[in-house]
């Protein structure tokens, strides 16, 4: 186990810059991309200056700073910039209930994807543009503190020369310029904006007489000339489907009325489509493919062991999966490498790639102390997936009214006398859903 790994290059896919650094990296292209983001900011009045005369020292202490991250987007090659508010600070003041937001399951999208391939419905997807900051602040009850930032840094600059009315609320503090600014819209760092952004869009759906699903509360239909209309949505990535093209073309005009009056929402209309890091194909009738191909090579080329193209792996795992781990236990720079790799697993694992799945689960198992006849069994794995790159997870339904669940169990298999059980749904036609767990 000898080969480099770079951490900082392995642990990110996208890597994101603080604005000093980002401008050394990207140039021109960061600035544009620096202006873009708080003249937006502006447009939408996301903030307003405040004199800190007329703030509490209370809303002074509280308040927040604000970042500016520049990061190069995967796919587009363009430079994104991202005014953050430094909502880790406020953790301990707000409850699990005010920044808890419900998301879509995989299981959700799955089964309802592998209705709209069934049905040979219209698929479109689409992306609300900067939809946190499309949310209002809830008003401070009485006795409350409202929510203040700081802008600091080169920032003060840039926005002044954007807006010179802020110049006036420019103060020093330990000899730095500062504007302090009450927000006003729910922005991208704030603890709560996923969830302040959900209640305003599960109430614009309802308004439209849209039902939400009791069991995911990010799916929900509507009936629409007879046929069911299916919207799923995380955050502000959403997915739409009906049998009628036009029922689609009239819910993305009234997305882009109601959040597409600055920036366009972003609406695709194709047989495969890019959603939640999932390439999904319709593009054969009545067949949903799931491609994950992209994230698998990213997982190969961040891995330190490099596989040559004569390598040869049949199955994920041999017969020595469940047996304990053996050897010395592994040092804290491979420690992180596999915990790394097996979390990266197991988010394709329940997705595209469901035949390492129990592979997956059992080194999960291993995370915490894994030895080198763990490691030996993630490099397994590892050349497995080399070797089957552009495998995907294929779905139909025989049915819609029959769903088969496959169990099994087996008894005192692990070290330490557990058993384990594995089980997967089908349609009829690929495992919709699957679970491993010891």
């Amino acid at each position: 186990i000898k080969a480099k790994f770079d951490t900082d290059e392995g642990l990110n896919f996208i890597h994101q810059y603080y604005i000093n650094q980002g401008l050394k990296k990207f140039g021109d292209d960061g600035k544009d991309a620096v202006d873009k983001e708080l003249r937006q900011m502006l447009l939408r009045d996301c903030f307003t200056p405040e004199f800190v005369k007329d703030m509490t020292a209370s809303e002074q202490k509280k308040a927040q700073s604000a970042m500016m991250l520049l990061a190069e987007k995967q796919f587009e090659k363009t430079i994104k910039g991202r005014l953050v508010y430094r909502g880790d600070g406020t953790r301990e003041r707000l409850s699990r209930e005010d920044t808890a937001s419900p998301t879509a399951l995989q299981e959700a999208i799955t089964t309802t994807c592998v209705i709209d391939a069934h049905k040979g419905r219209d698929i479109m997807t689409l992306d609300v543009p900067n939809a946190f900051i499309q949310t209002y602040m809830p008003d401070a009850k009485e006795g409350e503190d409202r929510v203040y930032m700081k802008i600091t840094g080169m920032m003060v600059q840039i926005l002044i020369d954007m807006a010179p009315e802020y110049r006036e609320y420019v103060v020093l503090e330990n000899r730095k310029p500062i504007i302090y600014v009450r927000v006003l819209r729910a922005i991208y760092g704030m603890l709560q904006s996923s969830l302040l952004f959900y209640n305003q869009f599960q109430s614009d759906l309802e308004a439209k007489q849209f039902v939400f699903n009791l069991y995911d509360l990010c799916v929900a239909n509507k009936v629409v000339n007879e046929k069911q209309q299916t919207v799923r949505f995380h955050v502000d990535d959403l997915m739409s489907s009906h049998m009628d093209p036009k029922v689609n073309d009239k819910f993305a005009e009234w997305l882009n009325m109601r959040y597409g009056s600055i920036q366009a929402c972003e609406i695709f209309r194709r047989k495969i489509h890019r959603y939640l890091g999932m390439s999904l194909d319709f593009s054969v009738k009545g067949k949903l493919k799931i491609r994950m191909d992209f994230y698998v090579k990213n997982m190969l080329e961040a891995f330190p062991v490099k596989f040559n193209k004569d390598a040869k792996q049949e199955t994920p795992a041999g017969n020595d999966l469940l047996e304990a781990g053996k050897g010395k236990l592994l040092n804290a720079e491979y420690r992180q490498i596999f915990h790394t790799t097996v979390a990266r697993g197991l988010y394709v694992s329940k997705r595209a790639r469901l035949d390492i799945h129990p592979t997956i689960t059992i080194l999960a198992l291993r995370v915490r102390e894994p030895t080198e006849s763990d490691w030996k069994k993630c490099v397994r794995m590892m050349r497995y997936l080399f070797c089957t790159l552009l495998y995907h997870l294929t779905l139909s339904a025989e049915s819609l009214r029959v769903m088969k669940w496959m169990i099994n169990a087996s008894f005192a298999v692990h070290p330490d006398f557990k058993s384990h059980t594995g089980g997967t749904l089908s349609f009829g036609g690929g495992a919709a859903q699957v679970m491993s767990k010891k």
